[in-house]
């Protein structure tokens, strides 16, 4: 009997002892925490909303997922060989649209636990039911790209004047997918690089203040391993993912650390002025290398003048966009 206690004992040691390293592949910062710091990529392939062919399907298989890549990779493929073929948003995508796909950054891969969709919550991978007010809202809003009138400059998007917000939450755009993190044992700063929304969460107990900010009032705490993040209090309405301002009640966040320099990146929404129920998605934010640019969207934006152009042109009316009070000309002189 003593031998055998002997003989499990060593064998629970040894397991023990296999496990450790496997444990300290997670760096983890001088205080002990997960060490969240670095630049990361979160474009991906991954729908939002889980398609119909996947009916009751959650996950991927390794082969839908290859396959799901691959035809990524054969699609910047081929865009760079056609460079002027017209993207999936049509003729009348305009300026809130792409009329190419060279020089776009769609992503290439799955989410890595090979979701079909990047909503989680609901269970069925699709939004749940709109509020009334908000599927009337929606209807409002619908062919508005198309019929706008465009006779000044406050008519446009915040998309088109570059002042538009991105990464509350973090979510695929074509382009510009790569998110900032720095870490301290005190603060949590969050830099979006689509249109360079900075973001700074203290680490802390205190309770949220009173004051209404555009990005929200931030406060993090670590559940475990995991850091999460909740803000609450939007100012301004937010053109990210149906994000309405004041009337989201809050946004939390989960950044939790995986091996290979991988960050499991999950969020939740709670607005009850456009959702019936708060909703769940999760991306997968891949460490990757930098530099990180300045994004200086308003650096030869010529959005502006040549949208309002174009409408005088089918009113048929005159060109006078340069000499027209507030609105913005960058090539008057060039003209």
């Amino acid at each position: 009997m003593h031998v055998r206690h002997f003989s499990f004992a060593a064998l629970v040691a040894l397991l023990t002892l296999v496990a450790t390293p496997a444990i300290a592949q997670v760096p983890r910062t001088p205080w002990g925490t997960p060490d969240l710091n670095g630049l990361y990529d979160y474009s991906s392939v991954t729908p939002m909303q889980r398609p119909e062919q996947y009916a009751d399907q959650e996950y991927l298989t390794e082969e839908q997922a290859a396959a799901l890549e691959q035809a990524a990779i054969d699609r910047d493929t081929n865009a760079l060989n056609a460079p002027v073929r017209r993207a999936e948003a049509g003729d009348l995508a305009g300026a809130n649209g792409h009329a190419w796909q060279w020089g776009l950054e769609f992503g290439t891969k799955v989410v890595a636990d090979r979701r079909t969709s990047r909503l989680i919550d609901p269970p069925n991978g699709r939004y749940p039911a709109r509020t009334p007010s908000a599927t009337a809202d929606a209807e409002r809003r619908r062919g508005f790209g198309a019929i706008l009138p465009w006779d000044d400059y406050l008519d446009l998007g915040q998309g088109d004047r570059c002042l538009a917000l991105h990464g509350l939450p973090l979510s695929p755009l074509p382009y510009n997918n790569l998110v900032q993190l720095f870490l301290t044992e005190d603060y949590f700063a969050i830099y979006a690089e689509a249109f360079r929304t900075w973001r700074i969460a203290p680490i802390t107990d205190r309770p949220h203040g009173t004051l209404r900010q555009r990005t929200g009032d931030l406060r993090a705490r670590w559940d475990g391993d995991t850091l999460v993040v909740q803000s609450t209090l939007f100012s301004h309405q937010l053109q990210q993912l149906g994000l309405a301002g004041r009337g989201i009640r809050s946004l939390t966040e989960r950044f939790t650390l995986e091996e290979d320099g991988l960050i499991r990146y999950e969020y939740t929404t709670d607005d009850p002025t456009r959702w019936t129920a708060p909703w769940t998605a999760a991306i997968s934010l891949r460490s990757t290398v930098g530099p990180l640019f300045e994004v200086g969207c308003h650096e030869g934006n010529y959005a502006v003048p040549n949208i309002l152009r174009g409408a005088r042109a089918q009113d048929g009316t005159p060109d006078e966009a340069p000499d027209e009070p507030g609105i913005l000309c960058w090539d008057c002189e060039a003209r």
